[in-house]
């Protein structure tokens, strides 16, 4: 086996070849700062008295990454003792290749609170910039992560007190497996159970080949210049957010291609980058690097509709703060388009504001003609010559219409760039140009001339920065008429009947695309009705809220005129009874605002469609936080939201609508971004006969056979991942027998060895894998779900993942303590696959209601179930002793509501607390008050100001008489008790006082 210490030995060695120096005396804090201090006096080309050293050092040392991320990049003022000032930068930023590389290896910060060691790091001109942290090949990529987010967590740790703050990337390998990521605040730097851990890169050539070797990676990566520009152009600091973003291979290739052609005048080309794949970002980092390019007068971002202008503006002022203004009329983007300010080369505008000041013909500009007033495209002129930069952010159909050719012919010397998830190709083309008799359709390549990255969907779902799709089909006996209300009625309650199913109980949410307004109405109509019936018959149906929406009738509204551009079958369903579609439009409004306790109305449609975007996305939030009655479970929809429109939480699309190519790849991939385990794929429902699309879809944007196309866009259907989820129970069973023990869930307390532990967690682990994708299959038939129930029946399943997370707590509390087994160091124990969207708090409150009512009800659980229900889920780890020891108390028959079981249980917890606290206050001989009084005042600043209970107790600065709370020993146990009371009172929404 290859040791830690020979892959640390060989990346030196490596780095020394790269021409970095090696510096084997920086072995501590005292060594580093002494070799910063050299570095800075040298570029600066100042000697610094101690005291001034002190104090600098003082001033840019900071615990905030994101305040220090700003340090590293600017020029900064220091004042020195004679009350001159110093202008200082930390590292040589105009030209950062010729900066100092140095490499240091086990790097000790020894402070009163931290004794940490660092494998690897890069300094560049003293500064520690790169921490590099290595593992042997058994090691899980998620563990050695976890550990950078320990050493982070640790209070006075070197992250926080000295110059490693300065740190802006993490490298983590175990050799063959090489990973990069951005240094954040620990607020967007830990693991979470409801989120995917940190945004991880791993590295890749310009055809995606993946570069996972250590040594490969170095030559690719760590040679000096490149991760110069790493971190000078390729990071990119998110002010409204203060976070820290590193820009992603691909779209390192796409922002250098077009700098590149730029440079080289080589006309045009596009871009072609899957949906998802962070299209904005790349850009945007496109034009602030042209904004820098004293050969360009103009930057323009130009995108199709006023939504998208505002989601676009958003999200460039989330990256730069300021760095776009809104362009309210087509005037103000002429203002900005001749102004010389700085802050005015780069623009973010729509085609349609472009297109008005580009065309001579235009309402305006005749009407300006007439008054003998200077029109806009007059007053352009002076830039006629200049070389402007058009980036227009999806290649769609109206970037190849009047407005593309107007700009053309307007700017001969301009250079035109484009992005697009999916290309017109010539079989997807639907845009004529006509000359004489003959017709030909314009693709993507025809308007931009050349493709100058791509990265498909294909290369998207193979690095997992996009999910693969399920897809269901639904099919009715017969020729299906589409238009009839029993199609209607059928795709109604097949969605009711899967829609929990689809959604993992409800965690995530559905859009549904109709063909037309009309049928937007119908539904949206259906659904009332149907709901209510479908109730009566299922005592346990929760209703969904079903929402929709669709653009009104424009009536010379500009805005919506805007808006329309890209909703074809909107604009022409709105021609027709338009009446109708407005006073249908105005009801649903109207009931909107009943449901959500808004006050929308028609004639303002732009802000009743921002709250509904809003509140898909709010999905993201517990129900603790966000009531799922401010939520929506469905919304209906024609063309709006099926482009553009991105919610992590959007998981389940049903169609009932004809997709074809373009849209169909667009509307499908609402549902693929990436979350955690929790969404092992995008779910896709389609109640019309579209096979054949799909296929012909895939195979056209993935550049493969359909064969090819299938194994890598669609999960596995429902046969394999049966029969690879009973081989993985079989491997559990093996893994008990093999012990001496029954496969039998009572029997994992008998497992000898924590050894032994580890390897029941990773058994059980692809189990609860397997599991989780099964439990979202739609189309699962009778026998099939049989058969997972007979692999391994669900009290079984559940009594498994309660020992699962029994055992995992206790082997986490050991994991770091030094004479614990490396099987156990290794471990990733993945608690977000053991979360359930479904067993919140108040969840477990209704079932225990149920629990005690006499009414016979095909939901209510026994007291073991129920148990066994709550054990099973990480949710409530931390609760779950209480409430089960509270259900014990109860008996069936008392017939007590929700509200008593909440009230009874929080009385059952103050009790407890109250006992322990009494027994806490005699070991230490306190008085109880006085004790009681501090812990109140802890748990009021831990809930209610959002402070941390490690910040509170270190100064202990309370003004008590007693000062033997202060004692080591009274910490120890006070604290699980202080973290049990703030938890618990959160998740009930109860103040600290109650």
């Amino acid at each position: 086996m290859v040791k830690e210490a020979d892959i640390e030995y060989g990346l030196v060695g490596k780095l020394q070849d790269l021409k970095y120096t090696y510096r084997p005396d920086i072995r501590d804090l005292n060594a580093l700062e002494q070799n910063f201090r050299e570095k800075f006096e040298k570029l600066n080309r100042v000697n610094l008295t101690d005291a001034e050293f002190d104090k600098i050092r003082e001033e840019i040392v900071n615990p905030d990454v994101f305040i220090s991320s700003n340090y590293l990049r600017k020029t900064n003022t220091f004042t020195r003792e004679d009350g001159t000032p110093l202008y200082y930068t930390l590292v040589n930023i105009k030209d950062w290749c010729r900066n100092d590389f140095e490499v240091i290896n086990q790097l000790r910060i020894n402070t009163k609170n931290s004794n940490h060691r660092y494998d690897v790091i890069i300094l560049i001109n003293g500064v520690p910039v790169v921490q590099i942290e290595l593992k042997t090949l058994e090691v899980s990529p998620n563990k050695a992560m976890q550990q950078i987010v320990d050493y982070k967590n640790d209070s006075g740790s070197g992250y926080t007190n000295s110059l490693m703050c300065f740190t802006q990337l993490f490298i983590v390998s175990n050799k063959s497996k090489t990973f990069y990521f951005a240094n954040n605040n620990n607020e967007h730097f830990a693991f979470n159970a409801e989120e995917q851990f940190l945004p991880v890169y791993t590295l890749a050539s310009e055809d995606n080949k993946k570069i996972n070797h250590l040594f490969d990676f170095a030559d690719k990566f760590l040679t000096k210049c490149t991760l110069g520009q790493m971190i000078s152009r390729y990071m990119v600091l998110v002010a409204s957010e203060q976070k820290i973003l590193v820009m992603r291979p691909y779209q390192i290739y796409a922002v250098k291609a077009i700098v590149d052609c730029i440079h080289q005048n080589r006309g045009n080309g596009y871009i072609w980058h899957t949906t998802g794949s962070g299209k904005t970002l790349t850009s945007f980092k496109a034009s602030t690097l042209l904004k820098d390019n004293p050969d360009i007068e103009k930057c323009l971002f130009v995108v199709d509709r006023k939504d998208l202008d505002r989601q676009t503006r958003q999200e460039f002022n989330k990256f730069q703060e300021g760095s776009v203004e809104e362009n309210t009329n087509t005037g103000t983007l002429v203002n900005r388009m001749l102004s010389t300010d700085y802050a005015d080369k780069v623009i973010v505008t729509t085609i349609q504001k472009l297109g008005l000041a580009l065309n001579q013909n235009s309402k305006r500009n005749v009407k300006q003609r007439e008054d003998k007033k200077e029109t806009y495209y007059d007053r352009l002129a002076p830039l006629r010559d200049k070389r402007i930069v058009f980036i227009f952010d999806e290649c769609h159909r109206s970037q190849f219409g009047d407005n593309h050719d107007a700009i053309k012919e307007f700017f001969p010397k301009a250079q035109l760039f484009g992005f697009t998830g999916t290309p017109i190709f010539e079989e997807n083309a639907t845009y004529k140009t006509i000359e004489g008799q003959q017709a030909s359709y314009k693709t993507t390549n025809d308007v931009f001339q050349q493709e100058l990255h791509s990265y498909t969907i294909t290369n998207a779902i193979e690095d997992k920065n996009v999910l693969r799709f399920h897809i269901d089909y639904f099919t009715a006996e017969g020729k299906p008429d589409f238009t009839s209300l029993s199609h209607k009625m059928a795709v109604i309650d097949a969605i009711l009947k899967k829609h929990d199913k689809a959604t993992n109980n409800r965690r995530f949410n559905a859009v549904l695309a109709t063909s037309s307004i009309s049928d937007a109405i119908e539904y949206y109509h259906l659904f009332k009705q149907n709901q209510r019936e479908f109730a009566e018959v299922n005592e346990d149906f929760r209703p969904l809220n079903i929402a929709c929406v669709f653009s009104p009738p424009a009536e010379g509204n500009k805005d919506v005129e805007q808006l329309q551009e890209d909703l074809e079958q909107e604009k022409a369903d709105n021609q027709i009874e338009p009446n109708k579609k407005k006073e249908a439009l105005t009801q649903i409004i109207a009931d909107y605002n009943v449901q959500y306790g808004t006050n929308h109305k028609i004639t303002e449609f732009d802000g009743y469609y921002q709250d509904v975007q809003q509140r898909i996305k709010w999905q993201k939030y517990p129900n603790k936080d966000v009531p799922h009655e401010d939520k929506i479970d469905v919304m209906i929809v024609v063309d709006m939201l099926l482009t553009g429109f991105d919610s992590k939480y959007l998981n389940t699309l049903y169609v009932d609508k004809n997709l074809k190519y373009h849209g169909l790849i667009q509307a499908y991939s609402r549902t693929n971004r990436v979350i955690n385990d929790t969404k092992p794929y995008g779910n896709i429902l389609v109640f019309r006969d579209q096979e054949e699309d799909v296929k012909r879809a895939m195979v056209r944007f993935s550049g493969a056979d359909i064969e090819k196309a299938k194994e890598i866009w669609l999960v596995d259907a429902a046969p394999k991942v049966i029969a690879k989820y009973q081989e993985a129970v079989s491997n559990l069973k093996t893994f008990m027998e093999s012990h001496g023990l029954e496969c039998k869930p009572h029997e994992v307390d008998n497992l000898k060895g924590d050894e032994a532990r580890a390897q029941f967690i990773n058994t059980f682990k692809e189990v609860q894998r397997l599991k989780t994708q099964l439990d979202q299959y739609t189309d699962l038939e009778e026998t099939q779900a049989e058969t997972i129930e007979a692999a391994l029946p669900t009290d079984d399943f559940r009594s498994f993942k309660s020992n699962y997370l029994d055992t995992a707590k206790r082997l986490k509390e050991i994991q770091n303590k030094p004479d614990t087994p490396p099987e156990v160091q290794q471990l990733d124990f993945e608690f977000v696959l053991f979360s359930s969207a479904i067993i919140d708090y108040d969840y477990i409150i209704g079932l225990i209601a149920k629990y005690t009512q006499d009414k016979p009800s095909k939901h209510k659980m026994t007291r073991v179930q129920l148990i066994n229900l709550l054990s099973s889920s990480a949710n409530l780890m931390d609760e779950r002793e209480d409430i089960i020891a509270y259900i014990n108390t109860l008996e069936v028959g008392n017939g007590m509501t929700e509200k008593e079981i909440r009230t009874g249980y929080q009385q059952f917890k103050d009790e407890k607390a109250a006992s322990e606290l009494k027994a806490i206050a005699l070991k230490h001989q306190l008085e109880n008050d006085s004790l009681k009084a501090f812990i109140d005042e802890i748990l009021h600043r831990m809930i209610f100001d959002g402070e941390k209970l490690t910040d509170l107790l270190a100064p202990l600065e309370l003004g008590w008489k007693d000062r033997r709370v202060a004692e080591l020993a009274l910490m120890e146990d006070l604290v699980p008790l202080l973290n049990k009371l703030a938890q618990g009172r959160e998740i009930a929404g109860l103040n600290a006082y109650e």
